[in-house]
């Protein structure tokens, strides 16, 4: 009987748990969405008045007195902006000001002094990423700086237009930005405590029946953190539709000071003045929310209220069956027996618990985070995008498996053959495992017969020579042995012409560029072969060769029934490793061919590395890695079942 009562208090303190987790995280992830609204929001504002701002003195000119008079102007309709400053890079000139330190003798226009050069310097990034942009023909490098003020203001630059090229930038600096709004702890505290005391309620009812528990705590949990969720939900999309709202009223506002202050400057108004332009991204590109009149485009705003929704949605589903299973873990029991287990194994969980800790950081954790980026875009230009927003699913996977187009034929009927493809580099990558595992095995094995030959000369000698290779780095091979298939300077042309042969273009062709790759690598593999093989003929008893002998077996019959199977045990599982770092030997193919051809020579493995680091398709090339160690997996798997050489471990 004393152990009845623990039922009805395990399920309330789990859930009281598990409520204070859920809500707690709910709670954290819907503050930060409405902060970081709000922060996205007054950037948004502040871009829009910036790009209002850069049209004006675009259309003023970009210097002189009415450059002057258009920003004096624009600023005084604009309370919520502290200071503006054009420079224009003609004679390095600080054409306008409204800062209070730019007055006096330090009044505009005037050159920039030298500890102005940080301003200067500004503009030049600005004029790169210009025409960085214009000549890629796309958007790589931020057109709009954006940073906070140690006051809490926001400082923005543009760069400033005319005649096709950036003359100059316009830099601001708003007023301190209002405090954020948080969501209210009432709410928060009302879902966490409202159903531990549902639950206690129900407690009194079913006694202390388990499962009757375990559904009333299950119901409790649903109730609290499902309300609290759909608050969470509507609020998220509020503040979306907020934001969007603010913004649009605000551009509607710079687009009647524009009008105003060019009407008063006697300058044309036309082209018209585009309301929806300014509310751009940091690359200067429309983000599509407003129409060209400058009113919110509503099936815009609502798809990205919903999906504001959508991604709030996931991560409460999430923290919801986080805090479901830390609920019933606790009110089952789980918890209790792992603290038990815990105590009760203390002095080996201490011993362990170091090494897990590394193994967590430094292979769990990258191992996790590649597979996830692997359902991703992810690429150089949306680093700074979160996880949901550039989330594709599997994506990735159907381009690289689906793309069937190994080769196709030419106009002469030649077939040409697509070496960016998956498949070709699979079938290389095959190949090349194949060639040099199968030579390193093959030499290793034959120099390991060679040296256990009882009374052989100068065996200690022989040992580290051969070991030499595996003993220098692999990088510092690599090199020498593509200086020494180099055309005109590597020794190897200079043996073929000193036997009356003329010298090879090795890396032209995609066969020969194989060649030297599987040079290189056999010269680098045998050793590791050998030394496997070695040991495992040195641990066969000399009796048994003994008796095989007198029983008139030949020495082809005693490798056969004898060698061979004894070298199984160890040769098997040198060979599945041999499999896989030559699989994935990156040093090798990318140092001495480095593809060449035209990427013929690419493994999967310094494929995925030029997708990620030269292509910059970080999402892609995760996915490529993952399906690579897919591959590895079920061959090291198969192979170690079929062979069964690790069974007794």
């Amino acid at each position: 009987m004393k152990g009845r009562p623990s039922h009805r208090l395990r399920f309330a303190v789990g859930l009281a748990l598990a409520g204070g987790l859920g809500v707690g995280v709910a709670h954290l992830l819907l503050k930060n969405e409405v902060q970081q609204a709000g922060v996205a929001r007054e950037e948004r504002k502040g871009i829009v008045a910036l790009q209002a701002l850069a049209d004006l003195v675009e259309r003023a000119g970009g210097r002189g007195e009415t450059v002057r008079r258009a920003v004096a102007a624009w600023q005084g309709a604009n309370p919520s902006v502290r200071l503006v400053r054009v420079v224009a890079f003609e004679g390095v000139s600080l054409e306008a000001s409204t800062a209070p330190e730019d007055q006096g003798d330090k009044a505009a226009p005037r050159r920039l002094s030298r500890d102005e050069k940080p301003l200067y310097d500004l503009g030049q990034r600005l004029r790169t990423a210009v025409t960085t942009n214009r000549e890629e023909g796309g958007a790589r490098k931020e057109e709009i700086e954006i940073s906070t003020t140690h006051a809490g203001a926001l400082a923005l630059a543009a760069p400033v237009a005319g005649d096709g090229a950036v003359v100059g930038i316009v830099a601001v600096e708003t007023q301190p930005l209002p405090a954020p709004g948080r969501p209210s702890l009432l709410y928060a505290f009302l879902a966490w405590v409202g159903p531990v005391v549902l639950f206690l309620l129900l407690a009194l009812l079913v006694g202390e029946r388990r499962a009757w528990l375990a559904a009333a705590a299950v119901c409790s949990l649903a109730l609290g953190f499902g309300s609290y969720a759909s608050y969470s939900i509507a609020r998220v999309e509020q503040e979306r539709v907020r934001s969007h709202e603010a913004v649009a009223e605000f551009a509607l506002a710079q687009a009647g000071t524009a009008r105003a202050v060019l009407s008063d400057l006697g300058l044309a108004t036309t082209p018209p003045l585009v309301p929806s332009a300014w509310d751009a991204d940091a690359f200067r590109r429309p983000r599509g929310f407003l129409t060209e009149s400058g009113k919110l485009d509503e099936a815009r705003l609502r798809a990205n209220a919903d999906s504001a929704g959508g991604q709030a949605l996931r991560a409460l589903i999430l923290a919801g069956v986080v805090a479901l299973g830390l609920m019933l873990a606790i009110g089952l029991g789980g918890v209790n027996r792992l603290a038990a287990t815990l105590v009760a194994n203390r002095q080996a969980y201490f011993y362990v618990v170091p090494a897990m800790i590394g193994m967590i950081v430094l292979v769990f954790f990258p191992f996790i985070y590649g597979i996830t980026l692997s359902f991703t875009d992810s690429n150089l230009y949306n680093l700074n995008q979160p996880v949901t927003e550039t989330w594709i699913g599997l994506k990735n996977y159907g381009d690289i498996l689906g793309d069937l187009g190994i080769a196709q034929r030419a106009a002469d009927g030649s077939l040409i053959f697509n070496y960016l493809n998956f498949y070709w580099t699979l079938l290389y990558t095959v190949v090349w495992t194949v060639t040099n595992v199968t030579a390193g095995v093959t030499v290793g094995l034959l120099l390991a017969l060679i040296l256990n030959t009882k009374g052989l000369a100068g065996k200690p000698i022989y040992r580290v020579l051969l070991i030499m290779p595996w003993a220098m780095p692999n990088y510092i091979t690599a090199l020498i042995w593509k200086g020494m298939f180099h055309r005109q300077y590597g020794v190897v042309n200079h043996v073929l012409r000193l036997f009356g042969g003329q010298g090879v273009s090795w890396f032209e062709k995609p066969f020969t560029s194989f060649l030297t790759a599987l040079a290189t690598n056999g010269w680098l593999s045998f050793p590791f072969m050998m030394v496997v093989s070695l040991g495992a003929l040195q641990s066969i008893p000399g009796e048994i060769y003994e008796a095989a002998r007198v029983d008139g077996a030949s020495r082809w019959q005693q490798f056969r029934a004898i060698t061979l199977p004894s070298l199984k045990p160890a040769l098997v599982p040198a060979v599945i490793l041999s499999v896989i770092w030559t699989f994935n030997m990156f040093n090798i193919p990318y140092l001495v061919t480095q593809g060449e051809p035209g990427s013929s020579t690419e493994i999967l493995v310094t494929q995925s590395y030029k997708f990620a680091f030269e292509r910059y398709r970080y999402g892609y090339a995760a996915a490529y890695s993952t399906i690579i160690f897919g591959i590895l997996l079920v061959y090291g798997s198969i192979q170690n079942r079929v062979s069964k050489a690790t069974e007794a471990i």
